[in-house]
C-alpha cells in the first residue's frame, strides 16, 4: 500500500490569524504550511510518518504540496528516507488544483498502482485511533470483496453537522450515502467522516472518470477529498471504521488546542497511530 498526504493548501484562515493575534506568540508560525506547524514534539505531518513506518502500513509515502511550500517540504523529508516530495506548481489559494486534482497527480507521477491511503495533511486522530487495525480491517473487507474502500467516522454534535461529510451507514456498516454539510435535520446519521480514506487500487481509475466529469464545474466541486468519496460510494464499495475523534488544524484556536493535547495529553508518543 501507498500514502498520499494532501498538503497542497494555503492554511488561510490560519495565517489570517497568526497575523491578527495581538500577543505575538504565535508569530513564528507566520509563513508555515499547516502540516509543517509544530505540534507537541514535531511537525504535524511527521506524526503521520512515524505512524506509517512503524506500522509497516505502506512501503512509500508520498506529499503533495504547492511551489510556495515546495522547498520548505523538501528541507522537511531530508530527514526521513521513505518520503518524496511533489509540487502541483500552484503558488497562490487562487490557483489551487483542488485535493482531488492533486491524489490524481500524485497517482500518475509516481505511476501508483496499489492500495492508497489517503490522508489529510492537516489532520490528526486522538490516540485511541491505530494504523495497524484500520489496515486489518480493510485487508478483510477486501477478502470478501476486492473492490472495498474505508472511511473512518466519527460521532459529532447535532449542531456540527453543517462542518462535515455526514455519513449514512447499513447495519454492516457499508456507506449507504455521504451527506455534505447537511443541516441536523436532512439527515440523523452523526458520522462525520475525516479525511482519510483506503482506496482499493480498482477505485484509483476513476479518479481520472470523475475529474472529467467535473472538469467545468467550480473548483469547490473538485476540492474537498469528499466529493470524490461521495461521488464513489455509489460506485463501489465502501464501508466504515469507527474512531473517537480528530484534530482539524483550519484556524489558530484548533491549532492551539491539537498542540496543547500532543503537548500534555498524550499519553505514549512512541506507539502513537502505530
Amino acid at each position: 500500500m501507498k500514502a498520499v498526504i494532501l498538503a497542497a493548501g494555503y492554511g488561510t484562515r490560519l495565517q489570517r490569524d497568526v497575523v491578527a493575534d495581538s500577543s505575538g506568540r504565535f508569530a513564528h508560525l507566520a509563513g508555515t504550511a499547516k502540516p509543517l506547524l509544530p505540534v507537541g514534539h514535531c511537525a504535524l505531518i511527521s506524526h503521520w510518518v512515524h505512524a506509517l513506518t512503524a506500522s509497516d502500513a505502506v512501503d512509500s509515502i508520498y506529499v503533495v504540496t504547492n511551489a510556495l511550500y515546495h522547498a520548505a517540504f523538501e528541507e522537511w523529508a531530508a530527514g526521513f528516507t521513505d518520503v518524496k516530495i511533489l509540487s502541483d506548481q500552484t503558488r497562490n489559494n487562487d490557483e489551487r488544483l483542488g485535493a482531488v486534482a492533486c491524489l490524481q497527480l500524485a497517482v500518475k507521477h509516481f505511476k501508483i498502482a496499489d492500495h492508497v491511503v489517503v490522508i489529510g495533511g492537516d489532520t490528526l486522530f486522538k490516540e485511541d485511533f491505530s494504523l495497524s487495525k484500520v489496515k486489518e480491517r480493510f485487508s478483510d473487507l477486501r477478502a470478501k470483496h476486492e473492490d472495498s474502500c474505508l472511511v473512518l467516522s466519527y460521532q459529532c454534535k447535532d449542531e456540527e453537522t453543517h462542518k462535515y461529510g455526514i455519513l449514512e451507514v447499513d447495519n454492516d456498516l457499508c456507506v449507504l450515502c455521504m451527506k455534505e454539510k447537511p443541516l441536523p435535520s436532512e439527515t440523523k446519521s452523526r458520522r462525520a467522516c475525516p479525511c482519510f480514506y483506503m482506496f482499493s487500487k480498482k477505485s484509483l481509475p476513476l479518479l481520472d472518470t470523475f475529474l472529467e466529469e467535473k472538469k467545468e464545474a467550480p473548483i469547490e466541486e473538485k476540492d474537498a477529498p469528499g466529493n470524490f468519496m461521495s461521488w464513489l460510494i455509489p460506485r463501489k464499495p465502501v464501508y466504515v471504521h469507527q474512531i473517537s475523534g480528530r484534530f482539524d488544524v483550519g484556524n489558530l484556536p484548533s491549532y492551539i488546542e491539537c498542540d496543547l493535547y500532543f503537548r500534555e495529553k498524550l499519553q505514549d508518543v512512541k506507539s502513537y497511530m502505530v
